[in-house]
C-alpha cells in the first residue's frame, strides 16, 4: 500500500509539472501570436521616450571632496608651551565640537545660508548670462514643454486670487530679509536647496558637496563658492568664542599698556624734578611711584602673555580643510539619462502589452459576455 501511495504521489507531481509546462508554452504561443502588438507598443514607447528625453533640459553636476580634520586635537603643543609660561593649565579647555559633519547638510539647506548666496555673480559658459544667482534661478531656468501645460491651471488660479485680494504690497526698502521672505525669494531658496547636496561618509568622515545647474560653468563656479561659504561658516562657528576672548584680551592689553606708560611717565617726571632733594617724604613718594610702575609693568607683562596665548588659540582651533577633489567644469550632462528613459519606456510598454494580451483582454471579453448574458435574464425576470 505504501509503495502504491508513493507511486501515486510521484505520478501526480509529474502531471502537475507537465501541466505547468503546457500552460507556459500556451502563454508563450499566445504572446507570439500577438507579437505585432508588442512590437507596435515598443515602437511607440521608443518615440515617446525620445521626445521626453530631448525635452528635459540638461543638468550638469559638479562635486568637490573635502578630507576630514585630524581627530583628537587638544590644547597641547604650542598652546601648552605658552600656557606653561603664564602658569596656566589648559588641559580642561578642550571639549566636544557641537558642529559635527552630520550637520553640514542642514547648514547648507538653512535659509540664512541659501539667502547668503543670492548675490553671488554667475556667468554662463557662452557668456549669454551674466547676473546674480537669484536672477539666474528666477529668470533663466529652462523647463520641459509639458510643465507649462501642467502649471497653467495653477497660474490661472493664482492670477484670479491676486485679482480678488489685490496686488501685494512691495517690501519697504527692497532689501533681503531672511526672517521675512517674499514668495519669489522663498521659491528661489527652495529651488537652490534642491540643487545643493552634501553627503558625509560616516566611516571615513569624507564630505562630498555636489551642485547641479543647467550650465556647466555656473555649476562649477557655484560649487566652489558654496564650498568656501561652508568652510567660512564652520570656521566662524568654531572660532567664535576664541575670537571673542581675543578681542577682550586685546582690550585688557591696551588698558594695561596705557596704565604702565602713564605710571612710567609719572615716575620719570617726579624723579627728574626731584633729583637733588633728599627729604624722606620725597623719597617715599618716589618709591610709591616706582612700586606703581612695577605693578603696572607686571600686569602689562601678564596680559601681553595672555594676548599671545589667545592669538595662538584662535590659530590652533581654526580648522584646516584639505580639498581632495576640487571643482572642475563638467564636460557631460549628469541628467537626463536618455538611455535609462528609453529602456524604462520600452520595458513598461512590453510589460503592459504582454499583460494586456494574457490577462486584461480575456478578462474584458469574459466580463462583457457575462453582462450580455445577464441582460436577457433580467428582462425575463422583470416580465
Amino acid at each position: 500500500m505504501r509503495m502504491s501511495e508513493a507511486n501515486d504521489k510521484l505520478s501526480s507531481e509529474k502531471r502537475q509539472e507537465e501541466e505547468q509546462e503546457i500552460d507556459l508554452i500556451e502563454l508563450a504561443q499566445k504572446v507570439w501570436a500577438e507579437r505585432k502588438l508588442v512590437w507596435k507598443a515598443c515602437g511607440i514607447a521608443v518615440v515617446v521616450a525620445l521626445v521626453v528625453g530631448f525635452s528635459i533640459p540638461k543638468e550638469y553636476s559638479t562635486s568637490v571632496t573635502l578630507a576630514p580634520e585630524a581627530a583628537g586635537k587638544t590644547s597641547g603643543g604650542s598652546m601648552g608651551a605658552l600656557a606653561a609660561m603664564a602658569g596656566i593649565n589648559l588641559g580642561a579647555s578642550s571639549g566636544e565640537d557641537a558642529l559635527s559633519p552630520d550637520l553640514y547638510p542642514d547648514i547648507v539647506s538653512s535659509t540664512p545660508f541659501l539667502t547668503g548666496l543670492f548675490d553671488v555673480k554667475v556667468q554662463s559658459q557662452e557668456a549669454e548670462i551674466d547676473t546674480t544667482l537669484y536672477g539666474y534661478l528666477k529668470e533663466y531656468q529652462r523647463a520641459p514643454w509639458w510643465s507649462a501645460i501642467l502649471s497653467a491651471p495653477f497660474k490661472a488660479l493664482g492670477w484670479t486670487m491676486s485679482l480678488l485680494k489685490g496686488d501685494e504690497e512691495e517690501a519697504g526698502d527692497g532689501k533681503l530679509d531672511p526672517f521675512h521672505l517674499t514668495q519669489d525669494e522663498s521659491d528661489v531658496a527652495n529651488a537652490l536647496s534642491e540643487r545643493i547636496a552634501v553627503s558625509v561618509d560616516k566611516k571615513t568622515g569624507v564630505t562630498t558637496l555636489t551642485v547641479t545647474m543647467q550650465d556647466p560653468l555656473i555649476s562649477a563656479a557655484l560649487t566652489d563658492t558654496v564650498m568656501r561659504s561652508l568652510q567660512n561658516y564652520i570656521t566662524d562657528y568654531r572660532t567664535n568664542k576664541a575670537r571673542h576672548d581675543l578681542a577682550f584680551t586685546e582690550k585688557l592689553y591696551e588698558e594695561a599698556k596705557s596704565n604702565y606708560t602713564e605710571a612710567q611717565q609719572k615716575y620719570a617726571q617726579f624723579a627728574d624734578a626731584n633729583q637733588s632733594i633728599v627729604l624722606l617724604s620725597f623719597r617715599a613718594e618716589q618709591e610709591r611711584l616706582q612700586n606703581e610702575m612695577n605693578l603696572a609693568y607686571q600686569v602689562y607683562t601678564q596680559v601681553s602673555q595672555q594676548l599671545q596665548m589667545a592669538k595662538a588659540k584662535v590659530q590652533e582651533i581654526t580648522p584646516v580643510y584639505t580639498v581632495v577633489q576640487p571643482a572642475t567644469v563638467p564636460l557631460k550632462a549628469s541628467k537626463p539619462s536618455k538611455m535609462m528613459i528609453l529602456v524604462g519606456f520600452v520595458f513598461l510598454a512590453a510589460v503592459g502589452s504582454v499583460g494586456w494580451i494574457l490577462f486584461v483582454r480575456d478578462f474584458l471579453k469574459t466580463w462583457k459576455k457575462q453582462q450580455a448574458e445577464a441582460k436577457p435574464e433580467e428582462a425575463e425576470a422583470n416580465a
